[in-house]
Order: structure tokens, then C-alpha cells, then sequence
């Protein structure tokens, strides 16, 4: 099975044999892209004046790997697997592979670490047509994390779902917390926001929370026994206070199609 099968299809936008970027505009004001603006800014910019991505990223900064065109990856080949083998990254066009180069550059360490533990998934058991728990969830990961940083009240509000609590009574401890985006698939999802684009939320326990620490405590911390565990809390990215205007009014959290009520715990078997 090729690398298809693991990753999202995308038509190139200028043709088969494009060589050259145009990447729709970007609200850098948007907050949840602070910590990606300024790089991101200029390979944007490389791309509007006719760089392909692969290339703009390659130019705007170092990154732990070589960004290079998708036809670089061989027929067959499992993505994954390709970059660990050859520390290259074939890159399309277009806003995923965009966010997916920024991460490799803002977050080195985590996204070598997914890459070493789904390459070693794939030694093991192959490209199958259903992934296993671990490869499941460090897609999750890769595709739609975000890091936490938060004190005990608030982390235990979000992990139990009690939203009036974590967007009400606890909102002033939000001033406390760092939420970073990871996930390049949620990054790119967000260019067009929506009330129901939910981030799973991994918490970090950095003591230094400048985003290099926080890097290498995640890639430190990950394991696939853990991963597969799904260590993840569900949040809800517009809820966050201050990232959309809408939330600063208590009724944007009284939506249970978004907001939803945790789960009732199964009943014991008789």
C-alpha cells in the first residue's frame, strides 16, 4: 500500500508539474498563530513571489529535515517510513503541508519523535488497510494536537467536560495557562474557522514554558504504550478565552452540539 493511504489527498494547485506556490491568504492576527507568524509570514511571502512550498520552507529557517517536492517519495513507499530513512519530506502544495513545515520548524523534537515511534510502528507490523491503537493515535497527534499548560483546577475541568466551569467560574485561571496548536490539520482547518473544530489536548508539565523547553519535554515524554492509551482531553479551540470574539458572552458555551455533556459511566455487567 502506498503513502496515500495515510495521507490526505491533495490536487496540486497549479497542475501536476507545478513548480511555483500561491497559498491562499492567511489572518496572521489570529492568535492561535502567534507562535508560527513570523516564520510562517515568510514562506508565504517566498511563495507569492513563485517558490514552490518545499522550497520557500527550505529557505526560511532550520528545520531537522530537507523539505522536498512529492515526487520525490517513491511509488509504494510509506511516508513515514521515507522520512526517517532519508530526513526528507515530501511536500505539496497547499496550507497542510504548509502548517506540517512550520511544525517541523517551530517543534523539531516532538515531530522527530512521532516520526521515529510511526516508522518503527510500520518496521513492525507494515502499511496495513486499518491502523493498530499506537499508529492511530499518533496520527491523532500529528494531524490535531495541542499542548496544554494549565493549573490542576483547570486541566481536571477540560478532562471531565465540565465547560461552564472551565469557560465560567475558572476563566480567570486561563491566564495561567499556554495552549500551543500543534496539529497541522487543525491548523489548516482553522483558516476557516468553526465553532465545532475541537483540538485533543495533551498536557505538558514543563516547568520552562518557552516553546523549545516545551518542545523537548513532549518529545521526551512520548511513548507509544502511552499514546496508545489516548491520553487526550477534547477542547473545543473557539471556546478558548480571548481566541474568539463571540465567547467573551456566556451564551456561546450553551450549545451541547459543540459543548457536549461527558459521557455517563457504563453500568456495571449483573
Amino acid at each position: 500500500m502506498s503513502e496515500a493511504a495515510d495521507r490526505p489527498v491533495l490536487a496540486p494547485r497549479n497542475g501536476a508539474g507545478s513548480s511555483s506556490s500561491s497559498l491562499p491568504d492567511i489572518d496572521w492576527e489570529q492568535a492561535w498563530l502567534a507562535p508560527l507568524r513570523e516564520t510562517g509570514k515568510t514562506v508565504a511571502q517566498s511563495c507569492a513571489q513563485g517558490l514552490p512550498l518545499w522550497e520557500a520552507l527550505n529557505r526560511a529557517g532550520p528545520a531537522p529535515v530537507q523539505f522536498v517536492p512529492q515526487s520525490e517519495l517513491p511509488a509504494g513507499t510509506a511516508y513515514e517510513a521515507f522520512i526517517a530513512q532519508t530526513g526528507r519530506v515530501p511536500t505539496r502544495e497547499g496550507l497542510h503541508d504548509f502548517f506540517n513545515g512550520l511544525c517541523w520548524m517551530r517543534y523539531p523534537a516532538t515531530k522527530r519523535r512521532l516520526n521515529q515511534l510511526q516508522s518503527a510502528q510500520i518496521a513492525t507490523d507494515g502499511v496495513r488497510p486499518v491502523r493498530g491503537p499506537v499508529r492511530d493515535a499518533l496520527t491523532v497527534f500529528d494531524e490535531n494536537a495541542a499542548f496544554l499548560s494549565a493549573p490542576d483546577a483547570l486541566w481536571d475541568a477540560l478532562a471531565a467536560k465540565q465547560w461552564h466551569d472551565l469557560f465560567g467560574r475558572l476563566r480567570p485561571l486561563w491566564q495561567q495557562a499556554q495552549l500551543l496548536l500543534f496539529g497541522h490539520a487543525l491548523l489548516e482547518k482553522l483558516q476557516q474557522p468553526r465553532k465545532s473544530m475541537t483540538a485533543h489536548v495533551y498536557r505538558i508539565g514543563c516547568p520552562v514554558r518557552s516553546i523549545p523547553d516545551i518542545d523537548s519535554w513532549v518529545a521526551g515524554d512520548l511513548r507509544s504504550e502511552h499514546l496508545a492509551r489516548k491520553p487526550f482531553a477534547h477542547l473545543p479551540v473557539l471556546g478558548v478565552p480571548a481566541w474568539w470574539p463571540g465567547n467573551a458572552s456566556p451564551d456561546f458555551y450553551n450549545d451541547p452540539a459543540v459543548f457536549r455533556p461527558p459521557r455517563a459511566p457504563e453500568k456495571p455487567l449483573q
